[in-house]
Protein backbone atom coordinates (compact mmCIF):
# COMPACT_ATOMS: atom_id res chain seq x y z
CA UNK A 1 0.00 0.00 0.00
CA UNK A 2 1.51 3.52 -1.30
CA UNK A 3 1.74 5.66 1.71
CA UNK A 4 -0.40 8.98 1.24
CA UNK A 5 2.03 11.58 1.92
CA UNK A 6 0.13 14.37 0.64
CA UNK A 7 -3.12 13.83 2.29
CA UNK A 8 -5.03 17.05 2.69
CA UNK A 9 -2.55 18.96 0.28
CA UNK A 10 -4.21 20.55 -2.27
CA UNK A 11 -1.98 21.32 -5.68
CA UNK A 12 -2.32 23.03 -8.86
CA UNK A 13 -0.65 21.76 -12.35
CA UNK A 14 -0.51 23.72 -14.82
CA UNK A 15 0.12 22.01 -18.71
CA UNK A 16 -1.59 19.32 -17.42
CA UNK A 17 -2.79 17.30 -19.72
CA UNK A 18 -0.62 16.64 -22.64
CA UNK A 19 -0.77 12.73 -22.86
CA UNK A 20 2.70 12.47 -23.21
CA UNK A 21 3.76 15.76 -21.04
CA UNK A 22 5.64 16.03 -17.72
CA UNK A 23 2.53 17.52 -16.00
CA UNK A 24 0.48 14.78 -16.92
CA UNK A 25 3.11 12.21 -14.96
CA UNK A 26 2.99 15.17 -12.18
CA UNK A 27 -0.02 14.94 -11.70
CA UNK A 28 -0.64 11.62 -11.60
CA UNK A 29 2.46 11.10 -8.89
CA UNK A 30 0.38 13.96 -6.56
CA UNK A 31 -3.10 12.03 -7.04
CA UNK A 32 -1.28 8.69 -6.06
CA UNK A 33 0.65 10.53 -2.96
CA UNK A 34 -2.99 11.76 -1.79
CA UNK A 35 -3.33 15.48 -3.14
CA UNK A 36 -6.09 16.78 -4.34
CA UNK A 37 -5.41 18.29 -8.11
CA UNK A 38 -6.11 21.20 -9.56
CA UNK A 39 -5.58 20.34 -13.78
CA UNK A 40 -5.01 23.33 -15.88
CA UNK A 41 -4.03 22.98 -19.49
CA UNK A 42 -5.23 25.14 -22.81
CA UNK A 43 -6.68 21.99 -24.25
CA UNK A 44 -10.40 20.70 -23.20
CA UNK A 45 -9.88 17.38 -24.73
CA UNK A 46 -6.54 16.49 -22.89
CA UNK A 47 -8.33 17.47 -19.45
CA UNK A 48 -11.10 15.80 -20.38
CA UNK A 49 -9.45 12.49 -21.31
CA UNK A 50 -6.36 12.90 -18.35
CA UNK A 51 -8.75 13.91 -15.78
CA UNK A 52 -10.87 10.92 -16.40
CA UNK A 53 -7.68 8.81 -15.79
CA UNK A 54 -7.17 10.57 -12.33
CA UNK A 55 -10.62 9.82 -11.40
CA UNK A 56 -10.12 5.97 -12.13
CA UNK A 57 -6.92 5.70 -9.94
CA UNK A 58 -7.97 8.24 -7.14
CA UNK A 59 -11.40 8.60 -6.96
CA UNK A 60 -13.89 10.93 -8.20
CA UNK A 61 -12.86 14.05 -6.42
CA UNK A 62 -9.21 13.47 -6.81
CA UNK A 63 -9.00 16.59 -9.73
CA UNK A 64 -11.18 19.28 -10.88
CA UNK A 65 -10.05 20.38 -14.38
CA UNK A 66 -9.94 24.11 -15.81
CA UNK A 67 -9.05 25.77 -19.08
CA UNK A 68 -6.80 28.11 -18.28
CA UNK A 69 -4.23 30.11 -20.66
CA UNK A 70 -2.05 31.29 -18.07
CA UNK A 71 -0.26 33.88 -20.22
CA UNK A 72 -3.04 35.96 -18.68
CA UNK A 73 -3.35 37.72 -15.80
CA UNK A 74 -6.82 37.24 -15.06
CA UNK A 75 -6.94 33.64 -15.96
CA UNK A 76 -4.46 33.06 -13.32
CA UNK A 77 -6.18 34.94 -11.17
CA UNK A 78 -9.51 33.20 -11.41
CA UNK A 79 -8.34 29.72 -12.21
CA UNK A 80 -6.38 29.81 -8.37
CA UNK A 81 -9.56 31.61 -6.50
CA UNK A 82 -11.65 28.86 -8.16
CA UNK A 83 -9.07 26.28 -6.79
CA UNK A 84 -9.46 27.54 -3.51
CA UNK A 85 -12.72 28.17 -3.27
CA UNK A 86 -13.85 24.51 -4.67
CA UNK A 87 -11.04 22.19 -3.21
CA UNK A 88 -10.50 23.99 -0.06
CA UNK A 89 -7.25 25.70 -0.23
CA UNK A 90 -3.76 25.63 -2.17
CA UNK A 91 -0.55 24.21 -1.12
CA UNK A 92 1.77 23.57 -3.95
CA UNK A 93 2.11 25.27 -7.17
CA UNK A 94 3.64 23.06 -10.29
CA UNK A 95 4.64 25.75 -12.75
CA UNK A 96 5.04 23.18 -15.75
CA UNK A 97 2.91 24.43 -18.66
CA UNK A 98 5.33 26.26 -21.46
CA UNK A 99 5.24 25.76 -25.30
CA UNK A 100 7.94 25.61 -28.21
CA UNK A 101 8.27 27.60 -30.82
CA UNK A 102 6.19 26.63 -34.44
CA UNK A 103 9.37 25.42 -36.26
CA UNK A 104 10.53 23.47 -32.87
CA UNK A 105 7.36 21.77 -33.69
CA UNK A 106 7.80 20.84 -37.11
CA UNK A 107 10.84 18.95 -36.48
CA UNK A 108 13.38 22.00 -36.17
CA UNK A 109 13.72 22.11 -39.85
CA UNK A 110 13.03 25.43 -40.53
CA UNK A 111 15.82 27.41 -39.38
CA UNK A 112 15.29 31.35 -38.34
CA UNK A 113 17.50 33.35 -37.43
CA UNK A 114 16.44 35.66 -34.40
CA UNK A 115 15.94 38.19 -36.91
CA UNK A 116 13.29 36.06 -38.87
CA UNK A 117 10.98 34.87 -35.80
CA UNK A 118 7.43 36.77 -36.00
CA UNK A 119 6.79 38.84 -33.34
CA UNK A 120 3.94 37.35 -32.57
CA UNK A 121 5.51 34.02 -31.83
CA UNK A 122 8.05 35.66 -30.17
CA UNK A 123 5.25 36.93 -27.97
CA UNK A 124 3.42 33.78 -27.04
CA UNK A 125 6.26 31.66 -26.22
CA UNK A 126 8.03 34.49 -23.74
CA UNK A 127 3.99 35.21 -22.60
CA UNK A 128 3.17 31.12 -21.90
CA UNK A 129 7.18 30.17 -20.70
CA UNK A 130 8.13 33.41 -19.07
CA UNK A 131 4.92 35.52 -18.07
CA UNK A 132 2.70 32.62 -16.67
CA UNK A 133 4.63 31.24 -14.28
CA UNK A 134 5.22 35.09 -12.88
CA UNK A 135 1.25 35.14 -13.09
CA UNK A 136 0.36 32.36 -11.27
CA UNK A 137 3.18 32.31 -8.59
CA UNK A 138 2.71 35.70 -8.08
CA UNK A 139 -0.82 35.19 -7.60
CA UNK A 140 -0.43 32.20 -4.78
CA UNK A 141 2.47 33.04 -3.00
CA UNK A 142 0.20 35.82 -0.52
CA UNK A 143 -2.26 32.88 0.54
CA UNK A 144 0.81 30.34 0.56
CA UNK A 145 2.45 32.99 3.28
CA UNK A 146 -1.01 33.73 4.62
CA UNK A 147 -1.29 30.03 5.94
CA UNK A 148 2.35 29.62 6.49
CA UNK A 149 3.14 26.89 4.04
CA UNK A 150 3.45 26.34 0.29
CA UNK A 151 5.63 24.91 -2.42
CA UNK A 152 6.29 26.39 -5.91
CA UNK A 153 8.05 24.20 -8.22
CA UNK A 154 9.40 25.29 -11.74
CA UNK A 155 9.57 22.86 -14.36
CA UNK A 156 11.84 24.88 -17.14
CA UNK A 157 13.95 23.25 -20.45
CA UNK A 158 17.27 21.96 -20.91
CA UNK A 159 17.32 23.58 -24.26
CA UNK A 160 19.53 26.38 -22.75
CA UNK A 161 21.89 24.12 -22.28
CA UNK A 162 21.36 22.61 -25.51
CA UNK A 163 20.81 24.92 -28.18
CA UNK A 164 19.14 24.22 -31.35
CA UNK A 165 19.18 25.54 -34.62
CA UNK A 166 16.16 27.86 -34.94
CA UNK A 167 15.29 27.32 -31.45
CA UNK A 168 14.72 30.74 -30.57
CA UNK A 169 12.84 31.98 -28.50
CA UNK A 170 12.10 28.64 -26.83
CA UNK A 171 16.00 28.01 -25.14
Amino acid sequence: MQQKVLEGKIAIVTGAASPRGLGRAMTEALVKAGARVSMMDINQKWLDETSNYMREIGGDDCVMAQVVDVSSIEEAERSIERTIEELGGLHILVNNAGIAPRNMLLGGDTKNNFWEVPAEEWDRVVAVNSSGPFYMTRTVVPHMLAQGWGRIIGVTTSMNTMYREGGMPYG
